[in-house]
């Protein structure tokens, strides 16, 4: 083998980075070192791996196939070197994924009952969007995913938790000129004009335009929030309408005291949240016990939003 573990590091980051400066600065390490590592990589793989342009960096189709076996590589590596740390100290370890708009909720309950249930047990998190965190679980930088169900794919094995159903939340003045009463309200009822929802990407966004039965192409729904904390914040001085998901509901109440929510008629609108890993995994106890924690939490966390 002619290449080293450290080169296709420093290529990966140069390819997430796309630019060599940046990619020295997360890898540690001088722009100088870097760029000889990756020319010695490129002379091992038989060409150029970048076309360097004047203000980016793009990877060659050479570049593109060898970056998707550099992450596999780098990611058996990665777990070989956690096998063999938690094996001589006689620890396990986990990384899971969680996406945002459940991570700071569902979180510090999690991690309190994983510590209780095995001391010997250590957690890692990496909080990221729906995407993001599928694409690392395919290529095993993490064991585990919290996310709304569905998300497909064969390769993939699912576990539902918990329902996390859907409040409108907004000021009381605004929730008071609804013209239908809260047992005959349903999302769709909601005009766009009034919706207001975290930025693109997010899926807890493209669950909400589905059950209010609107699509993104409507200029009048604002589509900014980066969180559920602005969101609230932002709803509660009266801008606009939103969809709160339970599990978020009384930590964003406790935390804005003009933030009023609002149950929907019965069938409550709500979202599936599971958890995911791959298929190939082995069998092992930690995926049921995991499971069994979050499932409780989450259930809790919901049975107790006072409204």
């Amino acid at each position: 083998m002619n290449f080293t573990l450290r080169q296709l590091q420093y290529f990966r980051a140069v390819a997430e980075q796309r630019n060599f400066g940046r990619a020295a600065q997360v890898c540690h390490v001088s722009q100088p070192a870097l760029s000889v590592q990756i020319k010695a990589l490129e002379q091992t793989m038989g060409g150029p791996l970048f076309e360097r342009q004047a203000r980016d960096i793009l990877l060659t189709p050479l570049g593109r196939d060898v970056l998707e076996h550099a992450r596999g590589v780098l990611g058996a590596a990665d777990r070989l070197d956690r096998f063999a740390r938690d094996h001589s100290g006689g620890h396990r370890s986990l990384s899971i994924g969680v996406i945002p708009t459940v991570a700071p909720y569902l979180l510090p309950g999690v991690l309190a009952g994983l510590r209780a249930a095995d001391v010997s047990l250590r957690v890692q998190i990496r909080e990221a969007r729906t995407e993001r965190l599928l694409s690392m679980l395919r290529r095993g930088e993490i064991d585990a995913a919290v996310l709304a169900l569905p998300v497909g794919g064969s390769e993939l094995e699912e576990l539902p938790l918990f329902e996390d159903r859907f409040l409108l939340a907004g000021s009381e003045a605004r929730l008071s000129r609804l013209s239908i009463s809260p047992e005959a309200l349903r999302p769709i009822d909601l005009g766009s004009a009034q919706l207001m929802l975290l930025e693109d990407g997010h899926c807890l966004t493209d669950q909400a335009l589905e059950v209010c039965g609107q699509d993104r192409t409507s200029a009048q729904i604002n589509m900014g929030a980066s969180s559920l904390a602005t969101l609230s914040r932002l709803v509660a001085e009266g801008f606009g309408l939103t969809l709160m998901p339970e599990i978020a509901a009384q930590s964003e109440s406790d935390a804005v005291p003009g933030l009023r929510l609002l149950r929907f008629g019965a069938p409550q609108p709500a979202r599936t949240v599971g958890l995911v890993r791959r298929a190939s995994t082995a069998n092992e106890d930690w995926f049921e016990k995991l499971a069994q924690v979050i499932r409780q939490v989450g259930e809790d966390i919901v049975g107790g939003t006072q409204i």
